[in-house]
């Protein structure tokens, strides 16, 4: 009786920690974002006339636009490399707008983010999945959070996908790791749409694309604030919704091991 109820007590320190694991995962994937987004980073190393990806990307998008009609080939096929290699897709994506405009470029995109981040997911499945299943194993708690996570693996991906806050080159591998399926990760890439085609907007604000990337750029603050409400909207969705689905998933796991 004593060991049952020591047992008990213990169950909800445990889940207890698995939430606070999720939520530390979140907030660490929201501190990437926020170094990677930061514009004074970015003119940093441009200044400092080291590896600059985003003038290498400016000079490509010239490149594509004197290539014509072949021009969207070569330019699915860099965003493709751009996401595997974790090289800014945003240079990319306002600068389909500027070339290709709206409707064309938020095609391509789509079709070159979507193919990119479909290669980086298998390149972590296959790569480090099996050394991550070989870690998890032996622990019941992760291995029921990483089942529960791939069968709600598409509501995730959608959710995660519409978030600006979750940096995308980064969960392109992480969602390589889970129990996601490939059918529901690539799915869950329309989430994908309602931003590519509003970063493909401004970027055709633009109509140079020497002003892409740069402090300079056009916007439209109505489009700004419909990106950072859906986001926003999304962030918190996605949050609650994993929080919840690993909850589930421990509960279950207790009542496995009490019965």
């Amino acid at each position: 009786m004593i060991s049952t109820r020591r047992s008990s007590q213990s169950h909800p320190r445990k889940v207890m920690k698995g939430l606070k694991l999720v939520s530390l995962t979140l907030l660490a994937m929201v501190m990437v974002l926020v170094v990677h987004a930061e514009p004074s980073l970015a003119q940093e190393s441009a200044s400092s006339g080291g590896f600059n990806p985003q003038e290498i990307l400016r000079n490509a998008l010239q490149w594509i636009d004197s290539l014509g009609p072949i021009g969207a080939i070569a330019f699915i096929a860099i965003y493709i490399i751009a996401a595997v290699a974790f090289l800014p897709g945003s240079i990319l994506t306002l600068g389909a707008g500027v070339v290709f405009g709206v409707v064309l470029g938020s095609i391509y995109v789509f079709i070159g983010a979507t193919i990119g981040a479909t290669a980086a997911f298998l390149v972590g499945r296959y790569l480090a999945r099996d050394w991550i299943a070989q870690k998890i194993a032996g622990n019941d708690k992760f291995s029921a959070i990483d089942e529960a996570v791939g069968q709600e693996g598409f509501k995730i991906v959608l959710l995660t996908r519409l978030s600006p806050v979750f940096p995308f080159n980064l969960l392109n591998y992480a969602y390589g790791l889970t129990g996601v399926s490939l059918k529901d990760y690539v799915l869950g890439s329309i989430g994908m749409i309602p931003g590519t085609v509003m970063y493909v907007y401004i970027g055709s604000l633009a109509g140079d694309l020497a002003m892409i990337g740069g402090g300079d750029a056009p916007t439209n603050p109505t489009v700004q604030w419909a990106i950072r409400i859906i986001g926003f909207i999304a962030t918190v969705a996605v949050t609650l919704y994993v929080t919840n689905v690993a909850k589930k998933a421990l509960d279950k796991s207790v009542s496995k091991e009490t019965v």
